[in-house]
C-alpha cells in the first residue's frame, strides 16, 4: 500500500505547476543564452567575413598598384639600355633623365623616384670617374674603397638626386639585390630598410638593363657578362599603404599591418605596429605578391577594437525571454484559474447540495409549520361555520363571526407568507384553466362591501364589453392580485372611491393617444366650481392621482372599444389577437397615496411607506411584492402612480388565452355566476349626475338585459313622463320605464315627496298606465333611515348584478327567475352529494368531526377512520365508497402510502375481476381527494405522483368542495358493490 502511494508521488510530483513553472523558467534561460550565443558567433563569423574581404581588397589593390609601378620601371629599364647604350652618342644624359622622370613620375605614384646605376669593373674605375667628374662613393658617402665592380648612381630622379654618385654595391641589401637581379633578368626587392632621408621603411626595386637582348633562357653568367647597369626604384612602404588605405572605407574600423615574411620564424614588419602577443582580436591574412619569387610578403588585417556584441543578439533573446516568461505566466495562470475553477466547483457542488438539503428542509419545514398551523385552524373555522348554523342571539353571532374573520385574516396571512417561499423556491407555477373575469371581480368586491359601507367610500368595477366573458388562465391567482391591490386601497382611503377597471391594452393605448392629442386631464374639467372643494369628473367626484382616469378618457375607453370592434367586425382577425387577450387592469381610489421617498420601495417585501403606516393600518407589506411576482408569471407588468394625499392607481397587465372548445376543459362546469333572463326588455331609467358612476351602474344593468336610459336630475323623468318628448332622448318613445334608479346625491326629502306627488298625478291625469318603482342607490348603511317613505326598494353599494336582480325581484314580486341556459347545467353540491358514501381519514379528530360535520350538511353519508390502515381495511374490494378525503400526514401510514396501496388493491381487482358476457368490464377507481393543511407545491406533486386525483386545502369551503367533488362524483360514476 505504502508502495503505490510512493508511486502515486512520485508519478505526481512533476504535475505540480509550481515545478513545471521552474522547469519553464530554467528551459527559456536556457535557450535563450544558446540564442544568445548562436547569435553572437554568427555576428562575429560575419564580422570575421567583413574583415577578410576588407583585407583581401586592400591587398589586392596594394598587388595591382605595386605591379604597375614595377611595369613601369621595366620600361624605364627599356628606355635606359635604349638611348644610352644603343645610340652613339648616347641620347640621354642626367638632365634628360631627371625631366623624363619627373614629368612621368604621375604613373609612379608607388615610387619615391627612380635612378640608374652604372656597371663599373675596378679597370675602368678612374676612366668612369674622369668621364664624370665626381668620386664612386659609399652609402656613407665616403670614397668606394677597391673592389672588383662598382654600380654608381649616373641617372636619377629629381627627388632622389642625392644618391647620384653612391655606389649601390656599397650597401648590403642593394648589393644582394643587384646580384640576383642581372643573374635572373627579373626585378628584385631588398628587405626592408630605412631610406636615406625620409627615415621611412621600405624596399628597393632592382632591373638590370642589359647592352643587348638576351633569350629568355639565357644562362646567369651570360647574362652577367651583358649586364650594363642597373635600373632601380625605392618604394616608400608606409606611405604607399598609408595612401592607399585612405582611399578605402573602413580604415579607422581595421588595423593592417605589411610584414616581409621571407624568413618565416622572423617576420620583418613593412608597415604598422607590432599587436601584444595577448591580442586576441579578429584578424586575417593575405598574401602579397610583388613579382619577386624569392621574397614573400603578406598583409595582415585586424579590427582596431573587439566587435562589439549585435543589438539583436541581446534584445532578441531579451524579447524572446520576456514573451516566455508571458507565455508561462498565462499558462500558470490559466492553470491556476482552472484549478481555482476545479475547486469553486467542487464548492459549488457542495453548497449546491447544501443548498439542496436545505430546501428540502426548508420545504419540508414550510409543510410541517404549514400543516401545524392549519390544521388547529381548520379546527376553529370549522367548529365556528357548525356554531354559525346553530341558534346564536346577535350578541353570539357577532361575536362567532368576529373569531371566523380573524381566523380567515390568520389563514390570509399564512398563505401569503408559503406565496412567498414558493417564489422564491421558483416552486409557484401557473395553472391555465377556463375562468369567469366578471365573477371574480364582483366575488372581490364583496369581500371588501362591508368595510367600504362602513367608511361610506364607493367601491366600484367596470369591465369593457370587449373583454371575452371566459378566459384561459390562473383564476386563484388572479383573484389573489386583485384583493391585494383592492385590499390596499380600501384600507389606506378614508373618503371618495375605490374604482376596478379592465380593459384591453388595445382600447387603452388608444384612448391615451387620443387623450394625448387633445390635452383632456382632471384639472380642467373641473364640473362645479361653486363650492369650496373643486369636483372632478370622477367616480366620486375627488381629484385622483391618474389624471388620465377622468370622465373623458373614460368615454374614450368606451368609444376606442366600439371602434376596434367595428375595424376587426369585418375583415379576418390576427392570429395573434384571436389566440392571446392582454387585459390593462387598475385599481384606482383617492386614499392618502404613497410618499415620494417610499415610491421606490413599494414592491420590496415586508416594506412599507414608513413605521406609521403600519401602526396605523397594520399589514405585513408582503402582498404587493407577491402581486409584482404573480404579474411577471402571467407575462404582464405591474405599475403605479401616486400623489400623496391624493391617491394612488396601480395597473398591470396580464396576458391570457382565449377560451375555446379545444381547451380540453370540462365545461360542463360552472365557470360563471348564473344571471336571470327575465329583465331581458325591461326599460329604465337611470338619475345620476357624475358620468363615470352612471356608466358603472349601466354595466351592471346591462348584465341583466336591462334599457337603460340615464339623465342628470329626477326633474328630466318627470318631464319626459309628463310627455314632453324634448326632455328625454329616449332610444324607444312612447315606452315608460318600469324602474326608476336614482344615486342617493339626487335624492332628498323634498325630492321624495315631490316625485310621488307627481307620480301620481301623471297616473290619474292618464299620462302614465303604471306608477314606476323608485330605487335608491346608497353607499352609507346609515343613510337607510333617511331615504324616505315613497322609496320601493334600496340597494347598497358596491352594485353587483346578482344583487340587483335579487332586489328587482324581490320588489316586483317576480320570484327567483332561472336563466334557461343553465337549467341542465352544475348541480348543487347538496345534489351531488346527497346519498353519496364518503370516507375521511384522518388523526387529527376535531379535523374528522369538521370534515364529516361539512359532509354531511350537504346529505352525504360520512365514515371516519383515524389511519390509513383503517382505511385500507374498509377498502377491500368490493366496497360502497364513492369517494374518499385522505389526510396526508398521519402516523403509521401517511396518506401517500395508503393511496399506493389502495391503487395497488384496485389493479389487482381489476386484473382478478371476470369479464360478463355481453358487459363492459368495470374497473375499480376510488376517487382519492388529498386532505391536508399543507399547500407546498412538493407536497402537490406527491399527491398527484402516489395516484391521488384531487386536492382539497384545509380548511376547505363549499365552494372549494364543490370544485373537487364535481369533478368525479358527477362524470366518473363508481360501479356498485
Amino acid at each position: 500500500m505504502g508502495l503505490k502511494t510512493g508511486v502515486g508521488g512520485e508519478k505526481r510530483w512533476w504535475w505540480n505547476r509550481n515545478v513545471i513553472m521552474v522547469l519553464w523558467v530554467m528551459l527559456s534561460v536556457g535557450f535563450c543564452i544558446g540564442l544568445h550565443c548562436h547569435m553572437r558567433t554568427e555576428s562575429m563569423r560575419k564580422a570575421e567575413e567583413t574583415l577578410t574581404s576588407m583585407c583581401e581588397e586592400r591587398a589586392r589593390m596594394l598587388q595591382e598598384q605595386f605591379a604597375v609601378s614595377v611595369n613601369h620601371v621595366h620600361a624605364l629599364a627599356i628606355l635606359v639600355s635604349t638611348f644610352h647604350y644603343q645610340k652613339s652618342p648616347p641620347a640621354l644624359d642626367q638632365e634628360t633623365f631627371a625631366d623624363y622622370t619627373a614629368s612621368t613620375a604621375f604613373e609612379r605614384p608607388l615610387l619615391n623616384g627612380v635612378a640608374y646605376a652604372q656597371r663599373v669593373v675596378h679597370a675602368e674605375r678612374q676612366l668612369f670617374e674622369n668621364q664624370q667628374g665626381w668620386m664612386i662613393k659609399t652609402m656613407k658617402r665616403d670614397p668606394s674603397p677597391v673592389q672588383d665592380e662598382y654600380a654608381p648612381v649616373i641617372y636619377s630622379q629629381e627627388t632622389v638626386s642625392y644618391i647620384e654618385a653612391l655606389d649601390m654595391m656599397s650597401g648590403e641589401e642593394d648589393r644582394e639585390n643587384i646580384l640576383r637581379a642581372r643573374a635572373t633578368g627579373k626585378a628584385v626587392l631588398t628587405r626592408p630598410f630605412r631610406l636615406l632621408e625620409s627615415n621611412h621603411l621600405g624596399v628597393v626595386l632592382t632591373f638590370p638593363v642589359y647592352l643587348l637582348d638576351l633569350p629568355a633562357d639565357a644562362t646567369a653568367e651570360e647574362r652577367v657578362r651583358a649586364t650594363a647597369g642597373y635600373l632601380g626604384g625605392a618604394f616608400d612602404v608606409e606611405s604607399l599603404v598609408e595612401n592607399l588605405l585612405r582611399q578605402l572605407a573602413g580604415n579607422q574600423e581595421i588595423m593592417v599591418n605589411v610584414y616581409d615574411v621571407t624568413n618565416a620564424s622572423e617576420p620583418l614588419i613593412m608597415y604598422g605596429t607590432n599587436p601584444p602577443d595577448d591580442h586576441m582580436l579578429l584578424s586575417h591574412v593575405s598574401m602579397l605578391d610583388f613579382g619577386d619569387p624569392f621574397r614573400k610578403h603578406q598583409m595582415k588585417c585586424r579590427y582596431r577594437e573587439k566587435p562589439p556584441v549585435s543589438l539583436s543578439s541581446i534584445t532578441t533573446p531579451s524579447g524572446i525571454f520576456v514573451i516566455c516568461m508571458l507565455v508561462g505566466y498565462i499558462g500558470y495562470a490559466a492553470w491556476s484559474h482552472y484549478d481555482n475553477v476545479k475547486e469553486d466547483f467542487r464548492k459549488m457542488e457542495e453548497l449546491k447540495k447544501q443548498a439542496e438539503a436545505a430546501d428540502v428542509a426548508k420545504s419540508q419545514f414550510l409543510a410541517t409549520v404549514s400543516h401545524e398551523i392549519r390544521t388547529p385552524m381548520n379546527g376553529v373555522l370549522g367548529m365556528l361555520d357548525m356554531l354559525l348554523d346553530t341558534n346564536l342571539n346577535l350578541t353570539q353571532k357577532d361575536y362567532a363571526q368576529t373569531a371566523q374573520v380573524c381566523g380567515r385574516a390568520l389563514i390570509s396571512l399564512i398563505n401569503e407568507v408559503l406565496d412567498r417561499a414558493k417564489i422564491e423556491a421558483g416552486k409557484l407555477e401557473i395553472e391555465s384553466v377556463p375562468f369567469d373575469l366578471r365573477s371574480i371581480l364582483d366575488d372581490v368586491i364583496s369581500l371588501f362591501s362591508a368595510k367600504s359601507r362602513e367608511k361610506g367610500i364607493e367601491l366600484a368595477v367596470y369591465v369593457s364589453e370587449r373583454v371575452p366573458n371566459i378566459l384561459m388562465g390562473d383564476p386563484g391567482r388572479f383573484r389573489q392580485i386583485i384583493t391585494n391591490l383592492v385590499g390596499n386601497s380600501v384600507k389606506f382611503t378614508e373618503r371618495g372611491h375605490v374604482f376596478v377597471q379592465v380593459h384591453l391594452v388595445e382600447h387603452v393605448k388608444m384612448a391615451m393617444n387620443a387623450t394625448a392629442e387633445t390635452g383632456l386631464n382632471g384639472h380642467v374639467n373641473e364640473v362645479n366650481m361653486k363650492s369650496a372643494a373643486p369636483v372632478f369628473n370622477t367616480l366620486s367626484g375627488l381629484e385622483v392621482a391618474d389624471f388620465r382616469n377622468t370622465c373623458e378618457s373614460f368615454k374614450l375607453l368606451l368609444s376606442h372599444g366600439a371602434s376596434l370592434s367595428c375595424t376587426f367586425g369585418g375583415g379576418s382577425v390576427p392570429e395573434s389577437i384571436a389566440d392571446k387577450v392582454t387585459l390593462m387592469v387598475s385599481v384606482e381610489d383617492t386614499g392618502i397615496g404613497i410618499p415620494v421617498h417610499a415610491q421606490d420601495r413599494v414592491f420590496t417585501p415586508f416594506m412599507q411607506a414608513d413605521s406609521s403606516t403600519s401602526r396605523n393600518y397594520g399589514g405585513t407589506g408582503i402582498g404587493l411584492s407577491i402581486s409584482k411576482c404573480l404579474v411577471e408569471l402571467m407575462g404582464g407588468k405591474i405599475n403605479f402612480i401616486s400623489q400623496p394625499h391624493v391617491g394612488s392607481t396601480f395597473m398591470f397587465t396580464a396576458v391570457l388565452q382565449k377560451y375555446g372548445k379545444s381547451a380540453g376543459v370540462d365545461t360542463k362546469r360552472s365557470l360563471s355566476e348564473v344571471l336571470p333572463t327575465c329583465f331581458r326588455g325591461m326599460r329604465l331609467t337611470l338619475v345620476d349626475r357624475r358620468a363615470v358612476r352612471a356608466a358603472v351602474t349601466k354595466y351592471h344593468l346591462q348584465r341583466l338585459g336591462v334599457i337603460i336610459e340615464d339623465v342628470i336630475t329626477v326633474n328630466e323623468v318627470l318631464c319626459a313622463l309628463s310627455g314632453q318628448n324634448d326632455c328625454l332622448n329616449s332610444s324607444q318613445p312612447g315606452k315608460q320605464p318600469s324602474i326608476l334608479l336614482i344615486e342617493k346625491d339626487s335624492w332628498d326629502s323634498k325630492v321624495d315627496v315631490h316625485i310621488q306627488n307627481q307620480l301620481l298625478e301623471y297616473k290619474e291625469a292618464g299620462r302614465i298606465q303604471v306608477v314606476p318603482k323608485v330605487v335608491l342607490i346608497l353607499t352609507i348603511e346609515s343613510d337607510k333611515t333617511r331615504a324616505g317613505s315613497h322609496v320601493d326598494a334600496i340597494i347598497m353599494k358596491p352594485l353587483r348584478a346578482s344583487t340587483i336582480a335579487t332586489c328587482f325581484q324581490q320588489m316586483l314580486g317576480m320570484g327567483k327567475c332561472q336563466n334557461k341556459d343553465t337549467l341542465n347545467g352544475s348541480t348543487s353540491l347538496r345534489g351531488l352529494l346527497d346519498g353519496k358514501n364518503i370516507l375521511v381519514v384522518d388523526d387529527n379528530k376535531v379535523n374528522l368531526r369538521v370534515a364529516a360535520a361539512a359532509l354531511k350538511k350537504y346529505g352525504a353519508k360520512v365514515v371516519c377512520v383515524e389511519s390509513g390502515k383503517s382505511a385500507l381495511s374498509l377498502l377491500q374490494s368490493p366496497h360502497k365508497f364513492d369517494a374518499c378525503f385522505m389526510d396526508v400526514q398521519m402516523p403509521e401510514m401517511d396518506g401517500f402510502e395508503a393511496t399506493r396501496q389502495i391503487r395497488l388493491m384496485e389493479n389487482k381487482a381489476n386484473e382478478e375481476a371476470p369479464p360478463e358476457e355481453g358487459l363492459v368490464k368495470a374497473k375499480w377507481h376510488l376517487p382519492i381527494l388529498a386532505m391536508t393543511a399543507d399547500v407546498i407545491q412538493a407536497t402537490h406533486e406527491e399527491c398527484v405522483k402516489c395516484g391521488m386525483d384531487g386536492y382539497v386545502s384545509k380548511p376547505f369551503e363549499e365552494a372549494q368542495l364543490y370544485q373537487a367533488v364535481a369533478r368525479f362524483v358527477v362524470s366518473q360514476p363508481i360501479p356498485d358493490s
